[in-house]
């Protein structure tokens, strides 16, 4: 998806104010990537390269429009906690200010990338100005691959390092740190890092091994080219629009298809259900193995058009609990991935930066590119209704804790309709042949102006029940 328009450059004259253009024009399709005609076997080699031009020119405008807004630093009050992943932070303190903004830097921030190989069947090298669910979508997968396979507290040994504050806070101004005391503290922070780098180095492989794992390239088990290949079973390809329900079903079948972590499942709900039958099943191995970690999947629909607001205490509630590990939601036309919030405001990365291609397989290939350090904000006002919030838990123990809290947390929405739920048994399949006798799971009824309408979402993850 492509920037929204809050955060673009001004329009030209003379061009309509809700012509949608600047940001549909960004949509390329398979079909768009070359420019077919009566004598398109013997231009064959041109529209290729009028599809690579096309290309560049669609990654230099989106990171122009990233930088745009990234010019216009987000606002973050001392007077409030940061909520961030069910960690709360204190931004009046110094040392809380310093853990927050290092555990941020830690999160994978997973952007648009040029340059990779071709994705198959066409000849796209981006993904830019279509792939920004794909990209939350990966941020949400490897956040809980991190807590899978890290400790809770970990962070990228690198963040530790950066001097530079880049986030602007709003308090009042107290004491001025005497600059001698100041340098002395550097310099003690550089003896004991010195130390804790020899000791970080066993995470850190396994940091760089997770970011190979998303490398845009055929053989990353969830990088952009395995993605768009399982998204075929569904009816997408390359260059077309990819809704957060989608894209939780994509996430689960690349887990299900790669050996890198055996003891990991993904679950995704059905119908707004998360039906704990089913959850047993998938995590339960034979003794005496443990039970398998798992990663849930909730696909919802928080409104019409819009968010309804009753919702977002909700929300606050769900990314308050340390089990949560994001939501892949967004803005209008514009796919974010929000991993907290401070008073009415979402915290989060965006997908919608255009970056050179890093080629993994070098030894000690540079991370930076994966990793931001600039918080963002936006109000909770204009959060897209469709999103999917993920949680994780590691072992039975673990998820009968995460029912429970989550349970108590949609409490807060009981007062509308819950934002989803959990139900004993399993999810019950409509077969061929049936009849009348068939459930009707997969019926739902949507309050629109008034009226009253049945709709069929059995064959299509796109649907959702909307609230």
């Amino acid at each position: 998806m492509n920037p929204s328009t809050s955060s673009s450059p001004p329009r030209r004259e003379g061009r309509p104010a809700d012509d949608g253009l600047e940001d549909d024009w960004l949509f390329l399709s398979s079909e768009s990537a070359g420019l077919p005609g009566p004598g398109a076997g013997r231009d064959e080699q041109g529209a290729e390269d009028r599809g690579k031009l096309k290309s560049r020119l669609v990654s230099a405008w989106n990171s122009v429009k990233y930088v745009w807004s990234w010019k216009q630093k987000s606002k973050f009050s001392s007077s409030s906690p940061v909520i961030m992943l069910g960690k709360p932070y204190e931004l009046g303190d110094e040392g809380e200010r310093e853990r927050f903004r290092r555990c941020f830097s830690s999160l994978l921030w997973l952007t648009y990338r040029r340059g990779f190989p071709p994705l198959a069947g066409v000849s796209l090298t981006t993904d830019s100005g279509w792939g920004c669910v794909l990209r939350t979508g990966q941020m949400l997968l490897a956040q809980g691959l991190l807590m899978h396979l890290l400790p809770p507290d970990w962070t990228w040994s690198a963040s530790h390092r950066a001097v530079k504050d880049d986030m602007d806070l709003l308090r009042h101004i107290g004491s001025v740190e005497n600059g001698w005391n100041s340098s002395r503290h550097a310099n003690e922070r550089g003896r004991k890092l010195s130390l804790g780098s020899v000791l970080d180095r066993p995470m850190e492989a396994t940091h760089r091994r997770v970011v190979s794992w998303f490398a845009d390239h055929v053989t990353a088990p969830y990088g952009i080219h395995q993605l768009v290949e399982l998204g075929k079973s569904s009816g997408k390809k390359a260059g077309d629009w990819y809704g957060p329900s989608i894209v939780a079903h994509i996430l689960r079948k690349a887990v299900s298809a790669s050996a890198n972590v055996p003891n990991l499942a993904v679950y995704v709900a059905q119908d707004c259900t998360i039906y704990l039958q089913d959850v047993r099943k998938l995590c339960e191995q034979p003794q005496p193995q443990p039970w398998k970690a798992i990663i849930i999947l909730v696909p919802v629909r928080l409104g019409g058009q819009e968010l309804n607001p009753s919702y977002i205490t909700c929300v606050k509630e769900l990314l308050s609990l340390r089990w949560c590990i994001g939501i892949v939601g967004g803005k209008p036309k514009h796919s974010l991935f929000f991993v907290g919030f401070q008073d009415d405001h979402l915290l989060y990365l965006d997908p919608h930066y255009c970056q050179p291609t890093v080629d993994v397989a070098k030894q000690n290939f540079p991370l930076e590119s994966f990793h931001c350090k600039y918080p963002r904000k936006m109000p909770f006002s204009r959060m897209d209704p469709s999103c999917t919030i993920g949680f994780y838990a590691k072992g039975q123990q673990e998820f009968e804790s995460l029912h429970t809290a989550v349970k108590e947390a949609l409490s807060t929405s009981a007062a509308t309709y819950p934002m989803f739920i959990f139900a004993e048994g399993e999810r019950r399949v409509e077969q061929e042949g049936w009849g009348s006798t068939a459930p009707t799971d997969n019926l739902a009824y949507i309050q629109r102006k008034a009226e009253l309408r049945r709709v069929d979402t059995s064959d299509s993850m796109d649907e959702f029940v909307v609230l």
